[in-house]
C-alpha cells in the first residue's frame, strides 16, 4: 500500500526533512512555493554558486530568501538550529557537504520542534541521517509530451511516520502549484498494461 501524496507533502512541519538527486534544487524550489513569509537557505561560503532569484520567480517572490553563508558545516548547523528554534523562519534550507551526524539531526529536529518551523536539508544521495523524518530523491523524468515544466519523479525513499511511495509531479506557473501527473499509460484513454 503506498502512501497518498498530500500526507506527505507539503513536508510536516516541526520535522527537519532531506532532499538527494538530480532535481533536489527543483524540489526545494517546490516546498519553499508552499511556504509562506521568510525563507533562510544557509550554505557554505565556498560554493561558487548561489541560488538565482531570477530562476526561483518561477516558483515564490524571490524578496522572500534570505541568504546565509556559513564559514563551514559545524557553522552552518548552528545557524540553521537558532533559526529553526527561533520560529520566526517557518522553512530554513540547509546544504550540507558532509553527513549528518545522529547528534547534530536529533538537535535540529529538537529546534524545529520548538520553534514549530520546519527544516529542509540538501544531501548528496549517501549523506541520509538516521534523524530525518523524511528523505526524498527528486530526478527529471523523459516526458514524451513536453511542456513549460519539466515532468519530476519524487521518490519518498525514508519516512519515519509511515509509507513510502514514488509520484510524478510538474510545476503549474500560472497557478502556481504543483500537480501530481499521472504516468502516461494510466491517464484516461491510455491501454495501460495487459495482463
Amino acid at each position: 500500500m503506498s502512501v497518498a501524496f498530500h500526507t506527505c507533502f507539503p513536508l510536516r512541519k516541526t520535522r527537519v526533512h532531506e532532499v538527494c538527486g538530480p532535481g533536489a534544487t527543483g524540489f526545494v524550489a517546490m516546498a519553499c512555493a508552499r511556504a509562506s513569509g521568510t525563507l533562510l537557505w544557509i550554505r557554505e561560503n565556498w560554493h561558487n554558486e548561489t541560488p538565482s532569484p531570477v530562476g526561483l520567480c518561477r516558483f515564490f517572490d524571490p524578496d522572500r530568501l534570505l541568504v546565509a553563508q556559513a564559514k563551514d558545516q559545524t557553522d552552518a548547523l548552528v545557524v540553521a538550529e537558532e533559526a529553526l528554534r527561533d520560529g520566526s523562519v517557518p522553512l530554513v534550507i540547509i546544504e550540507l557537504s558532509q553527513p549528518l551526524g545522529l547528534t547534530a539531526g536529533r538537535r535540529l529536529q529538537l529546534a524545529a520542534k520548538a520553534g514549530r518551523s520546519t527544516g529542509l536539508c540538501l544531501i548528496s544521495e549517501d549523506m541520509g541521517s538516521n534523524a530525518a523524518e523524511t528523505r526524498w530523491h527528486a530526478a527529471a523524468l523523459y516526458d514524451p509530451v513536453p511542456q513549460d515544466s519539466t515532468l519530476m519523479r519524487w521518490k519518498l525513499i525514508k519516512n519515519k511516520s509511515g509509507t513510502l511511495g514514488a509520484w510524478d509531479v510538474r510545476w503549474d506557473h500560472p497557478a502556481r502549484r504543483l500537480d501530481v501527473v499521472s504516468p502516461p499509460a494510466l491517464q484516461p484513454g491510455a491501454a495501460g498494461p495487459s495482463g
